[in-house]
C-alpha cells in the first residue's frame, strides 16, 4: 500500500481509566492590575469557584476583613506556589525522559485489520484508501491522516535527533497540548493536563504611539512606526490575529503655535502634517489596522466617556496647582526634573533636564487625578520585569515609582483660555483637557471604545515608544487605566533616540533627516533594512549616509541578492530549475555544505528568539550569517565548472544539489526578513513561485522538514535584481 494511515484517537487511557480530554491554555499568564479593592474583589469572585469555597466561607470573610492586606498576601504566595510548580514541570517535559508505563501494562498495537477488512480494499487505489479512512473517522473524536512512506520514514529518523517535542491540537475552545515521546518504532502521546482557561491566542494588539504633528516626519517618526509594523508582521506569520494602531497627536500650544507660524487654521494644518504621516506610513509598508487622529469626533466621545468613568469612580477632583509646566513638552515637572542654565542673555533659567526645553511657573485652578492613591498598583504591575523593556527602562521606571516624586496628584485640564486648542471638559467647558490624556486615550478609541468590541484586542499586547515619553506612557496611562477599571498594556517597548553623524538632530543645525528624501536616495525597504538592523533599542543609534551605502550594498546586493542570481542566471540555471530541497537535501558531502545545513537548521529558531525579544538587528546577524555560509558552499562546489559537465550524472546531480540548497537558503531568508523588508521579501519568494499559504513562519524551517512529496518548482525567470546597488555619494 502506498501510504501510511494514522489516527490520534481523543480518548486516552490514564491510571487504567478511560477519559475524554479537552485542554484549552492561555498563552500568557494574565494577572489583573487595578486597585487593592478591585483586586480584592477578583480574588473572591476566583475562590467562589472552588468546590471547597462554602466549606471556609467563614475563615475567608473573617481574614478579608481584619487582615486584607494579609489576605491578598496569602493568595499571592499561592500563586507564587502555583507559578514555580508550573515552571518545575515545563522543564520535566523539556528532558528526554522514556516514556513509563505501568507494571503489567504493554504497549497496545493497532492492526489495520483490526479496523477495515484488508482484503476488501486490496484493489482500490492509494486515493480511494485514503478517503475511505478519512470517511471511517469522520464521524469519530478523533484525527486521523495519510502520508508517504517517505515521510512516515523522514518522521522516525527526525525523531531520533527529536525524541521529545509538543503538539498543540487545535479545538473548538483552544489547543489540546500532547508531549510526543519517540521510543524505537513507537510514538508516545501524553496529554498535559492543566488548569482549563480562555485561549488569547488570536488578539495580539500593537500600538504606535499618535505622533504630535507641529514637526514633519522625520528618521525618528519612521524608527518607531516600522518597528512596530515588523513586531506586528512577525505575529501574524505566527498565526496571530493582529491590529496595528498609528496615527497623530493634534492639541495643544504648540500646534497651535505651529499653525500660526505656517499662517493657517488650527484644524487645516493638523490635516496637512498628518497627512505627511500617513504618507510615510503606506509608503514604507506600515500595515495599520486603524490610523487614528485625536481631532476626530469618535475619539472627543471616547476620552468624554473615559473621562466621567474615572469621575464617576471618584478618582477627578478640583484642586490648586502650583508648579513648573514645559509648553514645549506638555509637561507637568517637578524640581527633581528640572536643571538650571544660562540664556543667551547669560540670565539664570530653569529648563527641563531631560529635553533642555524652558519651563514656567504656573499657577490655576485644574481638575486633578489622584495619581497618588496609585503607587502599590504601579508597583504591582512592575512586578512582571516583561512589561517595560528592554530591562534598563524597567529600572529605571521603578526607581521612579519607588522614589514617589512623580506620583503627585495630577493636572488633567488647563484653563482653557490659557489653552484654547484643546479638548474641552466634559464636566467644565471652561477647562480644556491636559493633551497627554487626550492622546493617550487614542489606543482605546481605535479599537472601538467605548463600544465593547474594543475588548478583543484590550490589554494591547505591546506598545511602541520613544524614551522622552516613558514617563508618560509607564506612570500616568497605566494609573489612568487601572483607575478606570481597565488593564494596562501587557509590554512597553521603549526604544532610544537617533542622532545624525552622532550629534543630535536639530531644526538650527539642518541635519534633521526627511524618511522620503532619503528613500529616494536608498528605496523604502532598504531604509527600513538599515534603521532595523543598526538600531538597538537601549541604545541611541547614529544614522550615517556612508554606513547605509556600505551595509545595504554588502549585505543586500552581495549577500542576498547575488545568492540568488549566482543560481538563477542561464549559464547555471537555464531551465530555471528549483530543485526539491528534500530530495537533495544531504547530496552534497562537503563541510561547508554541513555548515549551511546546520545554519538553515536553526535559523528559524535563532530568529525567533530574538523577535520574541525585539531584538531585530539580531535577526538580521543570523540570517546574513546563514547566508555568507550558503555562498561559501557555492564558491566550493562551483556551479558553473559543474554545468560544464552535462554527460556526467554525478555532476548533474551535485549541480542541482547546490542550487536547491541555494535556492532554500534564499527562500527562508526572505521569509524571516518579511517583517523587516516586507516588499523585498515578497518579490523574491514571488520570483522563486512560493505559494502565499506557504508564507508563514511554520515555512521558515528547511522544506526537508516539510516534506509533503516532491515538488516540481521553477523560478520566475533566469534574471533579477532584488537590490540594485548604490552608488558612493
Amino acid at each position: 500500500m502506498a501510504s501510511v494511515l494514522l489516527r490520534n484517537v481523543a480518548r486516552v487511557r490514564l491510571g487504567g481509566r478511560l477519559r475524554d480530554i479537552r485542554i484549552t491554555a492561555r498563552t500568557s499568564d494574565e494577572r489583573y492590575i487595578m486597585t487593592s479593592r478591585a483586586r480584592l474583589e477578583k480574588v473572591l469572585e476566583e475562590l467562589q469557584k472552588n468546590p471547597y469555597y462554602d466549606k471556609y466561607a467563614g475563615k475567608i470573610a473573617k481574614l478579608q476583613q481584619t487582615s486584607p492586606d494579609e489576605f491578598l498576601q496569602r493568595v499571592e504566595q499561592q500563586e507564587k506556589a502555583r507559578e514555580k510548580k508550573e515552571k518545575q514541570a515545563a522543564k520535566l517535559y523539556q528532558t528526554e525522559a522514556k516514556p513509563i508505563l505501568e507494571p503489567g501494562m504493554q504497549a497496545q498495537e493497532a492492526q489495520l485489520n483490526n479496523i477495515m477488512k484488508v482484503d476488501m480494499i486490496k484493489d482500490k487505489t492509494k486515493e480511494e484508501i485514503i478517503e475511505i479512512w478519512k470517511e471511517y473517522h469522520k464521524q469519530k473524536d478523533c484525527i486521523c491522516g495519510s502520508m508517504t512512506p517517505e515521510q512516515y520514514d523522514m518522521m522516525f529518523e527526525r525523531g531520533k535527533q527529536y525524541p521529545t517535542f509538543l503538539l498543540p491540537l487545535p479545538r473548538e475552545n483552544g489547543y489540546e497540548f500532547i508531549m510526543c515521546q519517540f521510543y524505537g518504532s513507537e510514538i508516545h502521546m501524553t496529554p498535559l493536563l492543566c488548569q482549563t482557561r480562555d485561549i488569547k491566542l488570536s488578539a495580539f494588539q500593537i500600538g504606535n504611539i499618535s505622533i504630535p504633528v507641529q514637526k514633519r516626519p522625520h528618521i525618528g517618526h519612521l524608527y518607531s512606526a516600522v518597528l512596530a509594523d515588523a513586531v506586528a508582521r512577525y505575529n501574524t506569520m505566527l498565526g496571530h490575529k493582529t491590529f496595528l494602531t498609528t496615527g497623530t497627536d493634534e492639541h495643544g500650544n504648540k500646534i497651535k503655535a505651529a499653525a500660526a507660524a505656517a499662517g493657517l487654521p488650527n484644524l487645516e494644518y493638523c490635516t496637512n502634517i498628518s497627512q505627511q504621516f500617513r504618507d510615510m506610513c503606506d509608503r514604507f509598508e506600515v500595515d495599520y489596522s486603524r490610523f487614528i487622529r485625536t481631532t476626530e469626533k469618535q475619539h472627543y466621545d471616547a476620552v468624554h466617556h473615559f473621562w466621567k468613568r474615572l469621575e464617576k469612580r471618584g478618582h477627578i477632583y478640583l484642586g490648586k496647582y502650583s508648579g513648573w509646566y514645559c509648553v514645549s513638552d506638555e509637561a507637568f515637572l517637578s524640581d527633581a526634573e528640572l536643571m538650571e542654565q544660562r540664556d543667551p542673555t547669560g540670565k539664570i533659567i530653569k529648563v527641563s533636564a531631560q529635553s533642555g526645553n524652558t519651563v514656567e511657573w504656573t499657577e490655576e485652578e485644574n481638575y486633578k487625578f489622584r495619581l497618588s492613591a496609585f503607587q502599590d498598583d504601579l508597583k504591582y504591575w512592575l512586578k512582571d520585569e516583561n512589561v517595560i523593556r528592554p530591562a534598563l527602562y524597567h529600572q529605571i521606571l521603578s526607581e521612579w515609582i519607588e522614589e514617589g516624586t512623580c506620583l503627585q496628584d495630577l493636572s488633567i485640564t488647563r484653563i482653557r483660555n490659557k489653552v484654547p486648542w484643546a479638548m474641552p471638559s466634559p464636566c467644565d467647558e471652561s477647562h480644556s483637557i491636559y493633551v497627554w490624556m487626550d492622546a493617550l486615550i487614542n489606543y482605546l478609541t481605535a479599537l472601538g471604545y467605548p463600544d465593547e468590541s474594543f475588548k478583543e484586542f484590550w490589554p494591547p499586547t505591546i506598545q511602541v515608544i520613544g524614551k522622552d515619553i516613558l514617563k508618560f506612557h509607564g506612570v500616568y496611562w497605566p494609573a489612568f487605566l487601572i483607575a478606570a477599571g481597565l488593564e494596562p498594556p501587557k509590554t512597553l517597548l521603549c526604544h532610544a533616540h537617533w542622532t545624525v553623524d552622532h550629534q543630535k538632530m536639530s531644526k538650527s543645525k539642518g541635519n534633521v533627516i526627511s524618511p522620503f528624501k532619503a528613500a529616494n536616495d536608498y528605496s523604502e525597504d532598504g531604509l527600513r533594512y538599515f534603521i532595523l538592523r543598526e538600531a538597538v533599542p537601549q541604545n541611541d543609534a547614529n544614522y550615517s549616509s556612508k554606513k547605509i551605502v556600505n551595509v545595504l550594498n554588502s549585505e543586500l546586493a552581495d549577500t542576498l541578492g547575488n545568492l540568488v542570481n549566482r543560481c538563477a542566471g542561464k549559464t547555471i540555471n537555464p531551465s530555471k530549475e528549483f530543485p526539491d530541497p528534500a530530495k537533495y537535501w544531504k547530496v552534497l558531502q562537503s563541510q561547508v555544505a554541513d555548515e549551511t545545513r546546520e545554519a538553515l537548521e536553526s535559523v528559524s529558531r535563532r530568529a525567533r528568539e530574538s523577535y520574541e525579544e525585539y531584538n531585530l538587528h539580531h535577526v538580521v546577524d543570523v540570517v546574513m550569517s546563514t547566508l555568507h555560509c550558503a555562498n561559501r558552499m557555492i564558491d566550493y562546489h562551483e556551479p558553473w565548472q559543474l554545468r560544464k559537465q552535462v554527460d556526467d550524472a554525478d555532476s548533474i546531480r551535485e549541480l542541482k544539489a547546490v542550487i536547491s540548497l541555494a535556492l532554500e537558503s534564499s527562500r527562508i531568508a526572505a521569509l524571516i526578513l518579511y517583517p523587516i523588508t516586507p516588499r523585498l521579501s515578497s518579490n523574491l519568494l514571488d520570483f522563486l513561485n512560493i505559494p502565499r499559504e506557504n508564507r508563514t513562519w511554520t515555512d521558515t524551517v528547511p522544506e526537508f522538514f516539510n516534506n509533503n512529496g516532491v515538488k516540481q518548482r521553477y523560478i520566475e525567470r533566469n534574471n533579477v535584481i532584488l537590490f540594485k546597488k548604490i552608488r558612493s555619494q
